[in-house]
């Protein structure tokens, strides 16, 4: 056996032995994702359990380093545990802003301090944490942002508001783009973290037309941000909220594997479907659902390698969000008009209707859909006038 083969085997023999059973049957709803954080509720025991013995393990975020809480494990052998636990059917014990965003963006710019200080606790599920980048007057344009942050001597001084603000309500701590200088657009941004429990910091769910509330509203009143929670350099913060964005968008365009729900809308669909059109499109989905997993498991060994074009981000997340969002219309089109049933334990409080209008914002979550494949455009296809 070469050293992958019995890595491969030590790591088939340790799931099968810590993964209690409750954790490798399929999620039934949001609720069963473990966020973790200071006030998350665990659903059940095993899910606590779970989550402690992988954190124990690095195994939460298995290819970062063992000394801020890791893995330390090769590209290669994160991957295989991947392939190992998608095996068994066990569940990701950690899912985490910090995880999919932040926490990259401190290992490549963040002080020693810094890292130490935040990165084991987000391993560990310790904190959750929300992203403050949009406000009102700056979606597309986000370096348009006027969220204001003074030089308070040992503090800095932050008024203004963010909108879009997924679960801020229920996050511990916020990754914040803020305004330090109006001498340059995007040189005068800054990129602070700070407790949302501070003084001056509030927010307001937005009811979304699925009647769900991830987004919410956040503002600030002269909320005090100590200085060592700078991450890089004061007006620097953009290369920071570039880099963070392209694991935002790597993170969003894993929509389009069906978030662990299985990619073959035809197999599940046998004797039920009568419409040979209908059948047609579906056997069409699945083909683009097998390619596009192709393509993002080729673009994450880039991504890890270093070796990923910058503009990929842009074209996974159009990609991925594109195809999430047909999944949900052929769910509609095979449920007919059973699917439209909004309040009801037969459809689960309406879950395929919800589920379906909750897509519609995957073409702006993120960077709109007009933003990245302008991006595709000019940087990838170097199209002329792009």
């Amino acid at each position: 056996m070469t050293e992958l083969d019995d890595f491969r085997a030590q790591t088939r023999a340790w799931l099968e032995a810590n993964c209690p059973p409750e954790m490798r049957k399929p999620m039934k709803s949001e609720k069963d994702i473990c966020w973790g954080g200071r006030d998350f509720t665990f659903q059940s025991d095993a899910q606590r359990e779970w989550l402690e013995v992988m954190g124990e393990r690095g195994w939460t975020v298995p290819d970062w380093p063992s000394e801020y809480g890791g893995g330390g494990l090769s590209a290669e052998e994160a991957k295989i545990l991947k392939q190992e636990m998608k095996a068994l059917g066990c569940r990701v014990p950690l899912t985490s802003f910090g995880i999919s965003m932040l926490g990259p963006a401190l290992l490549a710019f963040g002080s020693e301090e810094q890292k130490q200080r935040f990165l084991p606790p987000i391993a560990r599920g310790e904190i959750r944490w929300c992203q403050g980048y949009s406000e009102p007057g700056a979606g597309s344009d986000l370096a348009g942002l006027s969220t204001k942050a003074e030089d308070r001597g040992d503090h800095y001084l932050v008024n203004g508001q963010k909108v879009w603000t997924s679960y801020a309500d229920e996050a511990d701590w916020i990754f914040c783009l803020v305004r330090t200088s109006t001498e340059s657009k995007h040189g005068g941004i800054s990129f602070l973290l700070f407790d949302m429990a501070s003084e001056g910091v509030s927010t307001k769910p937005i009811k979304l037309i699925s009647g769900y509330s991830p987004f919410c509203e956040t503002f600030f009143d002269d909320v005090k941000v100590p200085k060592d929670q700078l991450v890089h350099e004061e007006n620097k913060g953009w290369t920071v909220a570039k880099y963070l964005l392209g694991h935002e968008r790597e993170m969003i365009s894993g929509m389009g594997l069906g978030g662990g729900k299985g990619s073959s809308l035809l197999s599940e669909a046998l004797g039920e479907v009568d419409d040979p059109l209908l059948a047609t499109d579906l056997a069409r989905f699945d083909v683009d659902a097998l390619a596009f997993q192709a393509m993002s498991e080729a673009f994450i060994d880039q991504l890890k390698a270093g070796e990923a074009h910058p503009a990929l981000p842009s074209m996974m997340k159009y990609a991925g969000t594109e195809l999430n969002k047909r999944r949900h219309e052929l769910v509609m089109a095979l449920g007919g008009s059973d699917a439209l049933e909004w309040e009801s334990d037969r459809s689960k409080e309406g879950a395929r209707a919800r589920d379906w209008l909750r897509t519609k914002a995957n073409s702006i979550e993120g960077g709109t859909s007009e933003i990245q494949l302008g991006i595709v455009a000019k940087h990838i296809l170097q199209l002329p006038g792009a």
